[in-house]
């Protein structure tokens, strides 16, 4: 009994360790595109439209929909650009030029095979 455990309280305490060894993935931003992504209070019975930069990630056999989280963070990405990414639950992390980006993912699509 005491063995049991003993492995279940190792098993716990290294899960969090083999989860940060995540497998980054090669991929290119496809296109961007600016879409809706909520409105903001102006007054009482006024509200302005905000927007939000979407982009395509194509993967060698997925597309993914990502989106910033804030219509604050406004940098354009250019197209055409490869990135290295990791997946976080609903969530793609990469850096480019240095900096770090999180992106919402908000779609996913198979790549059609381009040998027909």
């Amino acid at each position: 009994m005491k063995s049991h455990f003993a492995a279940l309280v190792i098993l716990v305490l290294c899960a969090p360790l083999c989860a940060t060894g995540q497998k980054s993935t090669a991929g290119t931003i496809v296109s961007m595109q600016s879409v809706d992504c909520g409105s903001k209070q102006d007054g009482k019975n006024k509200s302005t439209s905000l927007l939000c930069q979407q982009y395509v990630v194509r993967t060698a056999t997925t597309e993914y929909q990502i989106r910033q989280p804030k219509p604050s963070q406004q940098e354009v990405l250019p197209a055409s650009t490869p990135i290295q990414f990791t997946l976080d639950k609903d969530q793609m992390k990469f850096k480019l030029n240095g900096k770090s980006y999180k992106f919402l993912i908000v779609g996913t699509s198979a790549v059609q095979s381009q040998s027909q």
